[in-house]
């Protein structure tokens, strides 16, 4: 579940509120192109996104947007062979005799679409756009960089609806079951690309990126997922670091198994942060015992919802993890439990689509399974049923109501079709230039002191760490003026802050 509020934002918002239109993305071409770095990128005016895609983009007034497909290597070992088309988006500076460069978003995932997602909260980003390009992109293997498939719509469906905190050995199988025969489609309907989307190769795509979009240093903004992205770029090409935030640090340090149960720990801090915030300003709050029974019920008789759908333990889990992201869902979850606990899962199920990257329509983006498919490129472990009921005691200790959800998530790559590449990231980066590391004290998904580890690792003089106590997925999105002011001063005029700065 590590990946940035923005995507779960937009997916939400159309889910609730029914929000449509916008501007998306160039496609992912895979013949025979120029992949070498003076290729020119071919500008235009973006086309409309598809049904799998979200519809909520540019809507930010006064934007202009392009689009662009860059062409790299399918395979960097053999850079004469099959190639890849990276979409690209921009929107240039509005102040261009000022201009330093150009700004690349990565908001995450892995699987979270730049197409998307930066048009729709390009106004959070107005301060920095005077003075850089604001540019994002699909990740190959996501959205419109061959985005990877797997199941169909109404199979995914079922997927996710699917008991996934399994009680006995029958349970257990059948979950086994159905993660390898998802790894098999996978496979069966995009296995071409399926060892080619790792982190690593996304940071070359970057360096391809920087170098076709006329930039000498690579300026970048690096949130959730797109932290561990930033930092293996800064590993790979120290020396072309230009301006870099990390914000909402994935931890280095920690395998599946360390990152799961440090998730674990953090959404059920979120949750009792959530749950005195409501009991001071509500009357109709849960508590978390109840959330625990509600949670119970479900597993034995899900609940009605939209569309003649129900709401399982599984999704509801997911709708609530969801709602942890962002203080700005948290009414949803208090109005959500209630419902839930009446017998209406709507809106709980709404939050669970929007985790899943299901819109209205029942469509599917790739966000999900480009998440498996990256990390299973990425990282070697490969747990067994046994392997994981070992651990399931630390988990529900770390917490009573995600610990099961989070222990048997480690599940998404047994029986994935190609291996990992390391067992944790490196990224360690001497040379480079300072870069700013951002850590949410409340954060759920990426835990404060993943930042403190990023910098450590990073190196002496590279990794400058910024401390913002609040809530939340991330900080410079949060509204907190000094983080907001500190981040803009580094990224616009270059001002290093004090390591170990804090925003309160």
């Amino acid at each position: 579940m590590s990946r940035s509020v923005r995507t779960g934002a937009l997916l939400l918002a159309a889910l609730l509120t029914g929000a449509a239109g916008g501007c998306s993305g160039g496609g992912g071409d895979s013949s025979r192109a120029d992949t070498s770095a003076g290729q020119k990128l071919d500008w235009k005016s973006c086309p409309a996104p598809s049904d799998s895609e979200d519809a909520s983009t540019g809507r930010a007034p006064g934007q202009s947007w392009e689009c662009a497909t860059l062409h790299a290597p399918l395979d960097y070992g053999h850079p004469k062979g099959d190639t890849i088309g990276i979409a690209l988006i921009r929107a240039k500076a509005t102040d261009p005799d000022h201009r330093i460069g150009s700004l690349l978003f990565n908001f995450g995932g892995p699987g979270g679409s730049g197409i998307t997602t930066l048009p729709a909260f390009a106004e959070d980003y107005r301060n920095l756009r005077t003075r850089y390009d604001l540019v994002s992109f699909d990740p190959r293997g996501v959205g419109r960089s061959d985005g990877v498939k797997c199941l169909g719509d109404k199979e995914l469906d079922s997927y996710y609806a699917a008991d996934s905190t399994p009680d006995d050995a029958g349970e257990r199988r059948a979950l086994m079951d159905r993660v390898k025969k998802y790894a098999a489609a996978c496979e069966k309907n995009s296995g071409k690309v399926l060892a080619h989307v790792g982190t690593s190769n996304a940071a070359r795509d970057m360096d391809l990126m920087r170098e076709a979009l006329g930039d000498d240093k690579l300026h970048y903004f690096g949130i959730s997922y797109g932290t561990e992205l930033g930092g293996v770029y800064a590993h790979l090409f120290p020396k072309k670091v230009g301006r870099a935030l990390l914000d909402g640090v994935v931890d280095p340090t920690h395998d599946p198994v360390q990152g799961a149960l440090g998730q674990a720990k953090g959404f059920q801090l979120a949750l009792g942060n959530y749950l005195r915030a409501c009991a001071g300003s509500h009357d109709n709050c849960p508590t978390e015992q109840q959330i625990q029974r509600l949670l119970g019920r479900l597993d034995r008789r899900p609940a009605p919802a939209a569309d003649g759908r129900t709401l399982t333990e599984s999704l509801a889990s997911g709708g609530i993890a969801q709602s942890l992201y962002s203080k700005d869902f948290w009414d949803y979850l208090t109005e959500g439990v209630e419902d839930a606990e009446n017998g209406d899962g709507k809106i709980l199920l709404a939050l669970a689509d929007s985790m899943n990257g299901r819109d209205k329509d029942g469509a599917y983006s790739s966000l999900q399974s480009s998440l498996n498919a990256v990390t299973c490129a990425d990282f070697k472990q490969r747990y067994t049923a046994e392997d994981i009921a070992g651990k399931v005691g630390e988990f529900r200790a770390a917490s009573p109501v995600f610990g099961d959800f989070m222990a048997w998530s480690l599940t998404q790559c047994t029986g994935w079709p190609v291996p990992g590449e390391w067992k944790t990231p490196d990224v360690s980066a001497g040379g480079a230039a300072p870069m700013l590391v951002v850590g949410n004290t409340g954060d759920p998904a990426t835990p404060y002191a993943g930042a403190r580890k990023m910098a450590r690792r990073l190196g002496e003089g590279v990794g400058v760490e910024l401390t913002y106590k609040g809530e939340g997925h991330g900080a410079y999105n949060s509204g907190d003026a000094c983080v907001k002011r500190t981040v803009d001063a580094y990224l616009l005029d270059g001002t290093v802050p004090k390591n170990g700065t804090v925003c309160s």
